[in-house]
């Protein structure tokens, strides 16, 4: 089995393009929907098995994008047929860029297309590290595409409503057309192949069976992104795309060459789902033979193994490429490569995302209280793009999320799997306090009650220090007028004041210096100490009094500039004809380009954190 990931904006149409792929030869798809509404769809095409998993669109959704990829063959990236929605692309582009991973392009809706389909690959190409090359041509009657061109056969077909295109006559108003295209497609093929390079160089005219091998080829090391044009919901393109993909799509074998996974590795944990009255179910994919039910797996024994439908038990193992659900195996979770003993990571572009919004959750009930807990921990370990904390203020979770989607999806997930009703709200802004003057405080403390009494006399220092430092106590006593066995205790105190200040806010970026003091033989004692050393700095911060610190929202920037000019920007950069950096400092920031004054392309890289 081979398995593609389908990944693209939101209302590109990737879930009509996976009916559409799954439907070519009639049969009806039937597809897995797990957390987060991503779905697997398992079907056939001239007998040959597959699997389709399409992640939706948007920001929320792209934490489940990572592990997707790192278990399929290659990707299916969907676009709507327009330049403008270029931007809408570019994070899925640096997914795969990262990935390095074979990806194929597909233009959906192009019968909406107004404008010309070259600018529309040009426009996506200022988001991609590799070229992107056109394998087909529109026919146009008019402002109406009507059907399509294969560059590499140089057939034409026509399209036809619901049906497979027809193939007809190349239109002679199209040779001029097809023949720029078709040089610029060989010209870009012939960057990585030295026979076609030659025959380009002799003026010959290479012919389709010598070029399938390199389109293949360059498809397979990710050196080219082939872009191919249909509309899903008409049935149109589907049957071209297929059959690249039957040809051009590595078996399971490249995966393991691709991520250089051990022997050791058996399989690849993906997608996974918290189901009511069912508990944690896993979608894994096995990378070698042998896995089955009772297989050792990632450090223990699976529990059952079903079909994809979730419902048919698999009672032989399953082969190299093969998907199935892991049920009762509640040590397997989505993100990881699965070893007989353990895990393994996976790539750092396979990682979520740092939560972008965080919310206090409440139960709405409080009898649900003391499962609210548990039931966040078990949707962190199938959701990579959800973290769970607690507030120090009031105890109560705090769950960070992708977004607002992100945030739905979380509160429905609670209701349904586990019947608890739950409240969101902000979290008030965590204020701070800071002194911007310095003092000196010699304070007494001394109590007598009756018996051994308290005493204990302190000199300290109190002073700013720069934003971001912290808090730092040192002491400078002379001659053990301080026995040292009570230092310990001053500092106690001294954080213990820091804690509240006068506006009711905890105080950072404070140096406190214990300098001097005194001790009685009898009536000193370690708690004597610390309430001097907490009274002397509360004095101290009356004194100086205390500045509110606002939160502050880090803005991240990159300094490397997009060029428009059709070449390398820099001499580590490969021959891609997009002039994108390739700088170390922006892979390691996650960076592509952003649109800017003058246009995309034009201006600094807009930072994807």
């Amino acid at each position: 089995m081979r398995a593609i990931g389908v990944i693209g904006p939101s209302q590109s149409g990737k879930s009509t393009l996976v009916e559409g792929l799954a439907g070519i030869e009639g049969a009806r798809a039937t597809s897995l929907k797990l957390h987060g509404e991503t779905t697997i769809t398992p079907f056939e095409f001239m007998g040959d098995p597959w699997a389709a998993l399409e992640v939706p669109g948007g920001h929320d959704s792209q934490s489940q994008i990572g592990p997707v990829l790192a278990a399929c063959d290659a990707a299916v990236l969907c676009v709507p047929a327009q330049a403008d929605a270029a931007v809408l692309a570019a994070p899925y582009l640096r997914f795969l860029d990262a990935a390095s991973m074979p990806t194929f392009l597909f233009v959906n809706k192009i019968e909406a297309a107004s404008e010309r389909v070259a600018d529309i690959v040009a426009s996506l190409q200022h988001y991609c590290r590799h070229g992107i090359v056109l394998r087909q041509i529109p026919i146009r009657d008019g402002n109406e595409i009507t059907g399509v061109i294969d560059l590499i056969s140089e057939r034409a077909w026509t399209y036809r409503e619901g049906r497979r295109s027809s193939l007809v006559e190349l239109p002679e108003t199209m040779l001029l057309r097809e023949q720029e295209a078709r040089s610029e497609l060989l010209e870009a093929f012939a960057d990585f192949d030295d026979g076609l390079l030659e025959q380009i160089i002799e003026d010959k005219i290479p012919m389709a069976e010598d070029l399938y091998p390199v389109s293949t080829h360059v498809l397979q090391h990710h050196d080219l992104v082939p872009a191919f044009l249909g509309a899903a919901v008409h049935g149109n393109g589907l049957m071209r795309l297929m059959k690249s993909l039957r040809h051009e799509v590595p078996e399971i074998g490249a995966l393991r060459d691709r991520l250089s996974l051990g022997a050791n590795v058996l399989a690849a944990a993906c997608l996974a789902d918290q189901i009511k009255h069912m508990g944690k179910i896993s979608l894994v994919r096995a990378l070698g033979d042998g896995v089955g039910q009772r297989s050792r797996l990632a450090g223990d024994y699976l529990g059952s193994l079903n079909a994809l439908d979730g419902k048919t038990p698999i009672s032989s193992p399953l082969s190299a490429g093969e998907f199935a659900v892991a049920i009762k195996s509640d040590h397997v979770s989505p993100g990881w490569f699965l070893t007989e003993e353990g895990t393994e990571q996976m790539p750092t572009w396979a990682e979520a995302h740092p939560p972008v919004l965080k919310r206090r959750v409440h139960p709405a009930h409080e009898k649900d209280e003391s499962k609210l807990s548990t039931a966040l921990a078990r949707l962190a370990e199938i959701d990579p793009g959800l973290s769970v904390e607690q507030d120090d203020a009031t105890g109560s979770p705090v769950i960070g999320v992708q977004g607002q989607q992100h945030l739905n999806v979380i509160v429905s997930k609670l209701a349904g799997a586990f019947g608890i009703q739950v409240d969101c709200s902000e979290i008030s802004a965590a204020l701070r306090e800071t002194i911007r003057g310095s003092a000196t405080i010699h304070h007494r403390h001394r109590k007598q009650s009756g018996g051994a009494g308290q005493f204990a006399d302190v000199v300290i220092d109190v002073t700013p220090r720069s934003s971001g430092s912290g808090f730092s106590f040192t002491e400078t006593v002379k001659g053990g007028a301080v026995p040292r066995n009570y230092i310990p205790s001053v500092e106690a105190g001294a954080r213990e004041a820091l804690t509240k200040g006068p506006s009711g806010f905890p105080v950072v970026d404070v140096a406190v210096e214990l300098k001097d003091g005194k001790s009685h033989s009898v009536d000193s004692s370690d708690f004597a100490f610390r309430i001097a050393g907490q009274n002397a700095v509360r004095q101290a911060l009356e004194q100086v009094g205390t500045t509110i610190l606002q939160p502050i929202l880090r803005v991240y920037s990159c300094p490397v500039r997009i060029r428009r000019q059709p070449r390398p920007a820099c001499e580590r950069s490969e021959r891609t004809g997009s002039g994108v950096r390739d700088e170390p400092e922006c892979q390691r920031l996650g960076c592509f380009p952003g649109s800017s004054a003058n246009g995309f392309g034009g201006g600094t890289v807009a930072c994807a954190r």
